[in-house]
C-alpha cells in the first residue's frame, strides 16, 4: 500500500510555500520553548525516570489495564473494549441511539482521527463541533489535523480570516481576537446544547482509575462536564501506573509540548456526576482502543513507539516535517513518531515511502520527552522494506554497488578519482538516490586531492 508521500511532498513544496512558511515558523517557535522549559529543570533525569515509567507500564500492560478498568468501574464509569475502529464505531452507535444523540461536542483527539468518529456521527444524522480552535478551523476547512498539537499550524492569518469570513460571516480583516470570538460564539451555544461530549486522555491513572485531560483553553473541560454524556476514547499505552508519576508527566508533556511548564487546565476525571454534586455528566463512558496498539506492543523493535504522550516535540524538531506539514504524510501521525507508528497501526507496506521522510538528523531522539529510539527504528522500518522487496530495483542497485565500492579499497580510490574528474555527474538527474537528492542541492564540488593523498603529503614533508 503506497502512502503516496512523495507526491504530496513535491506539491506541499512547488504548490503551496506559504505552508512550509507557517509551519516552519511555528514549530521553531514551539522547539525554542521547549529547549527554554527543558533548561529549567534536570531535563535528562526527567526523560530516564519517564522513559523507565513507561517501559515498566508497557512490560505489563494487561495487568495495568484491568487494574484501570476496574477503578473506572468502581467510580461508576461504563467499560468497553474495542479492538479497531469498526468496534469503536459500533460502541458509539449504539450510545447514540440509547441517549437519543442529535448533537455532539468534542475535545481535540488524535484517536478519534484515527477511527474516523466525525465521518461516523455524520452519517448518523448527528451534528458534530469541534471545540479546540485549532480542530474548529480545520473542521470548517474540511482538512485533517496537520499536527499533533497544533492541527492549524499549516494556516496562516490571512487564510484563517478568509475562511472565517465565508464560513462564518465576519469581515475580511478581522483581527485575531474578532475571530476567535466568532467561533466562541458558535461553540458557547454548541457546549449548552449538545447531549454527549467526546474526548481523548492524555492518561489514565491504572491505580485509581482517574482519566487525566490536558488543555489550554478550557474547551474540553466544558466537552466533559456540560453534555449529559462523556465518552473518553483512550489507546490502551495511555496508562500511567500510578498517581504519584503524574507530578512529572504533567510537567513533562506541556513542557516538551509548547514550553509550558503545566497545561493551563488539568481535568482529573473520577467518573460521573455524583449526587449533590453541581455539575458533571450523568453517565461516564470509556472506551479503550487497541486498533493495531497489540501487534506494535509485540514487536521487538517498535514496542517503544507505544510510549509516546503525543507532545508533538519530535515533529517540531525534525527539518522534514517543516519543509511539507503534516498532510504531505497522508495519515493521522505525521513526523517521525508518525513514520514509526503508522506502518506498525495500519500496514508495514506504507514504511516504504514514510521511512524515507526522514534526513536521519536524530533531532527527534534529542528532544523526546520519553526517550523513544525513533531514528533507529526509522532503519528498522528500511530494513525491512528493503527486505519485503518494497524499494526500487535502481535504488537497491545503488546502494549495493555504493557498499561494494566503499568496503574494498582500489574501487574506493577509484571511484574517488573518478569523482573528482567529473565534477557535473552526481547533479545528474538519471542517477538513482543522487540525482533525486541533486535536485534541491549544488553539484558537489569534490576536493583536488584525496584525503589519503593530503595526509601522504603531510607525512613525507615531515
Amino acid at each position: 500500500m503506497a502512502s503516496g508521500y512523495k507526491a504530496a511532498a513535491k506539491r506541499a513544496l512547488v504548490e503551496r510555500p506559504e505552508v512550509r512558511s507557517a509551519v516552519t515558523k511555528a514549530t521553531l517557535h514551539f522547539d525554542g520553548n521547549r529547549a527554554r522549559a527543558y533548561g529549567e529543570i534536570d531535563a535528562e533525569a526527567w526523560r530516564d525516570w519517564a522513559a523507565g515509567v513507561k517501559r515498566h507500564l508497557l512490560g505489563r500492560l494487561d495487568r495495568y489495564l484491568e487494574e484501570a478498568e476496574a477503578g473506572l468501574r468502581a467510580h461508576g464509569a461504563v467499560v468497553h473494549w474495542a479492538e479497531n475502529a469498526a468496534d469503536v464505531q459500533e460502541i458509539l452507535r449504539a450510545l447514540v441511539a440509547d441517549y437519543g444523540v442529535s448533537r455532539v461536542v468534542k475535545g481535540k483527539s488524535m484517536l478519534s482521527e484515527e477511527v474516523e468518529v466525525n465521518p461516523l456521527l455524520e452519517s448518523l444524522g448527528v451534528e458534530v463541533f469541534e471545540t479546540d480552535l485549532g480542530e474548529y478551523i480545520i473542521q470548517l476547512a474540511g482538512e485533517p489535523p496537520s499536527h499533533i498539537v497544533g492541527p492549524a499550524i499549516h494556516k496562516g492569518l490571512e487564510e484563517i480570516r478568509a475562511l472565517f469570513h465565508e464560513k462564518l460571516g465576519t469581515p475580511a480583516d478581522a483581527e485575531p481576537t474578532e475571530l476567535a470570538a466568532a467561533a466562541r460564539r458558535v461553540l458557547r451555544d454548541a457546549f449548552l446544547s449538545a447531549e454527549m461530549g467526546i474526548s481523548g486522555a492524555n492518561f489514565v491513572v491504572a491505580e485509581t482509575g482517574t482519566v487525566v485531560l490536558v488543555e489550554n483553553e478550557g474547551n474540553i473541560r466544558l466537552t466533559t462536564s456540560a453534555p449529559r454524556v462523556h465518552v473518553a476514547l483512550v489507546g490502551i499505552e495511555k496508562l500511567l501506573p500510578r498517581f504519584g508519576d503524574l507530578e512529572v508527566f504533567l510537567q513533562l508533556l506541556a513542557r516538551a509540548a509548547t514550553g509550558q511548564k503545566i497545561g493551563t487546565f488539568v481535568s482529573l476525571i473520577n467518573g460521573p456526576r455524583r449526587e449533590g454534586e453541581p455539575d458533571g455528566p450523568e453517565h461516564l463512558h470509556v472506551i479503550f482502543v487497541d486498533n493495531g496498539r497489540s501487534s506494535v506492543l509485540a514487536d521487538d523493535e517498535m514496542y517503544e513507539a507505544l510510549s509516546c504522550i503525543r507532545c508533538g516535540a519530535c515533529l517540531n524538531a525534525c527539518p522534514v516535517y517543516r519543509q511539507t506539514g503534516g498532510h504531505a504524510y497522508g495519515q493521522v501521525y505525521s513526523g517521525p513518531i508518525g513514520v514509526v507508528l503508522t506502518p506498525g497501526l495500519k500496514d508495514p507496506g506504507l514504511a516504504a515511502e514514510l521511512g524515507y521522510a526522514c534526513s536521519l538528523c536524530t533531532a527527534c531522539a534529542d528532544v523526546c520527552p520519553v526517550r523513544i529510539p525513533l531514528p533507529g527504528q526509522i532503519l528498522a522500518w528500511r530494513r525491512r522494506s528493503v527486505e519485503r522487496g518494497l524499494v526500487s530495483g535502481g535504488e537497491k542497485l545503488a546502494f549495493n554497488g555504493y557498499a561494494a565500492m566503499v568496503t574494498r579499497p582500489r574501487f574506493y580510490r577509484l571511484g574517488s578519482k573518478l569523482l573528482r574528474l567529473g565534477k557535473g555527474l552526481t547533479g545528474a538527474p538519471w542517477l538513482p538516490v543522487l540525482g533525486a537528492w541533486a535536485a534541491g542541492h549544488g553539484p558537489l564540488e569534490p576536493s583536488p586531492k584525496s584525503f589519503r593523498e593530503i595526509w601522504e603529503e603531510e607525512l613525507a614533508g615531515e
